[in-house]
């Protein structure tokens, strides 16, 4: 694949939890795979590009945010799991990325053609979508949503929160580990580079807990399935490119992937553990024939408060900022920042549920939600990090 359609990231899987002497806690000595484990593991970093100091990062050293240093380009994401850094009260704190657009900045067609083709849709901008509101999810999210959770990460303004989805991977039928999100949930675009302890907790808070419940609430109610760390990530060179947390720039391009492992290390896949993945389409056919979309998220921002999941139902137009691209879907929605990288889902040919686009941009005022159609470079992202897991 080429490296102008994708940009991929290692990530190093390591705890805090063991002494310096290389044994545990209670002063027992490592098992022999987990010593297997931790040579394969100096094998990774004695192999990057650079130098890495894993316990400096472990102790603090992720805080570092250097512009000179941050890692940026293929092949420089490390992500070590810090055991009990995500705990509830880090959770809740995490803030909303702000990824706004002004709809000054938007230029509707007068007279925009029906097509029957994706690249016919390419260009063309539609009247603004109508806004719908959102609608909570009922409980528990298991049984009445779609699989998905939220993705936590580190950025230079603190802890942050987005949304994300488990989605099937071809390469492990039935026992997928990878999520979907937005691009802007693990890089920073043009600005900057990759994210920092990237996690995913699915069915975060699947009994609906309020805001003030789950303040209290035990960590089995607000993590039912536990925190799964990032192991290898994948966005769009377009979107490290061009991507900016304002006026929709690289948003035709703002789709991301990752691969997790259990921060408990138990054995069971993400997909088993959950129960359910779903399946995403590269070849979704033209605007005019998508049908009715379901757009789903975590709300963080008011008037929400990032506890509960939404939906939006909404038949998507055409929004256009890069004629080279393909188009992005467009439609009403009023859910807010915190919703990034939730999936726009629709019913296939099958009569099952596919995943088409992310929550990428919206307006200041939170009407409507755009996401990326996936096309080509979507699908190098993930053919890349389903061919680094298992």
């Amino acid at each position: 694949m080429a490296a102008t359609a994708m940009a991929a990231a290692l990530a190093l899987t390591a705890t805090a939890c063991n002494d310096d002497d290389g044994s545990d806690s209670e002063g027992s000595q490592p098992s022999e795979d987990a010593q297997a484990g931790g040579d394969q593991l100096q094998d990774l970093i004695d192999n990057l590009p650079f130098d890495f100091d894993m316990d400096a990062w472990l102790e603090g050293g992720w805080e570092d945010w250097d512009r000179e240093t941050w890692l940026r380009e293929i092949g420089d994401y490390v992500n070590p799991i810090i055991e009990g850094l995500w705990d509830p009260d880090r959770m809740e704190d995490a803030e909303e990325p702000d990824q706004s657009i002004d709809d000054d900045q938007i230029e509707e067609d007068v007279d925009p053609p029906e097509v029957d083709s994706p690249e016919g849709d390419r260009g063309i901008t539609d009247p603004e979508p109508a806004p719908v509101t959102a609608e909570p999810v009922p409980t528990p999210y298991t049984q009445n949503g779609a699989p998905i959770g939220k993705v936590f990460f580190d950025s230079p303004e603190g802890p942050m929160v987005c949304s994300g989805t488990v989605v099937k991977d071809p390469a492990a039928p039935g026992q997928s580990n990878l999520v979907a999100t937005a691009g802007h949930c693990v890089h920073a675009g043009a600005g900057g580079g990759w994210y920092r302890n990237l996690t995913f907790v699915p069915a975060y808070n699947n009994n609906g807990l309020s805001a003030d419940q789950l303040a209290a609430a035990a960590p089995e109610d607000v993590a039912p399935y536990g925190v799964y760390w990032a192991e290898f990530v994948s966005t769009t060179q377009y979107w490290i490119d061009n991507g900016t947390a304002e006026g929709g720039n690289g948003a035709h391009g703002d789709f991301a992937v990752f691969s997790v492992t259990p921060e408990d290390g138990s054995g069971a896949s993400l997909e088993e553990t959950v129960g359910s993945a779903l399946d995403v389409n590269f070849d979704a056919p033209a605007v005019s024939e998508l049908g009715a979309v379901t757009l789903y998220g975590f709300p963080a921002a008011p008037p929400f408060d990032g506890a509960t999941m939404h939906m939006c139902v909404d038949y998507p137009s055409r929004l256009s900022m890069d004629a080279s691209m393909p188009v992005m879907y467009w439609a009403g929605c009023t859910m807010t920042g915190g919703s990034s990288g939730g999936p726009w889902l629709r019913t296939n040919e099958a009569g099952g549920p596919e995943l088409v686009s992310v929550n990428s941009i919206g307006p200041l005022e939170s009407t409507w939600l755009a996401g990326p159609r996936l096309d080509t470079d979507a699908r190098d992202v993930f053919d890349y990090v389903s061919s680094q897991t298992g």
